[in-house]
C-alpha cells in the first residue's frame, strides 16, 4: 500500500528581482504599527477598552454627531414600521 502514500514536495524559491529587506511573503497589515489593539493577546475586556481608548484619542476626537442622528432616525423608522407604541415613554399626569 505504499503507492497511496503522498510525499510532500518542498521548493526553495527565491525571487529573482527582490532586493528589499525582510521576508517578501510576510502578510502584514499596513496600519498595524499605528494601532494599539493589535499585537498582544488580551482578553475580550482588554481589547474593548483598548479600542475605546484608541477611538477617543484619534484625530477625529470621538463620535460623529451626524452618525448618531442617522442611527436615531433609522431606529425610529424601524419602530414605526413594526408599529411600536411610543406612548410608553411619555408620562401620564392624569
Amino acid at each position: 500500500m505504499g503507492f497511496f502514500k503522498k510525499e510532500v514536495k518542498k521548493f526553495e524559491y527565491k525571487p529573482r528581482y527582490y532586493k528589499g529587506e525582510g521576508n517578501p511573503y510576510e502578510v502584514k497589515h499596513k496600519f498595524d504599527e499605528y494601532r494599539t489593539t493589535v499585537g498582544r493577546n488580551k482578553g475580550l475586556k482588554g481589547k474593548f477598552v483598548a479600542a475605546i481608548d484608541e477611538f477617543k484619542n484619534s484625530e477625529n476626537g470621538g463620535v460623529n454627531k451626524t452618525i448618531l442622528i442617522i442611527i436615531a432616525v433609522l431606529v425610529l423608522l424601524f419602530l414605526f414600521i413594526i408599529d411600536f407604541d411610543l406612548s410608553i415613554f411619555l408620562s401620564k399626569n392624569n
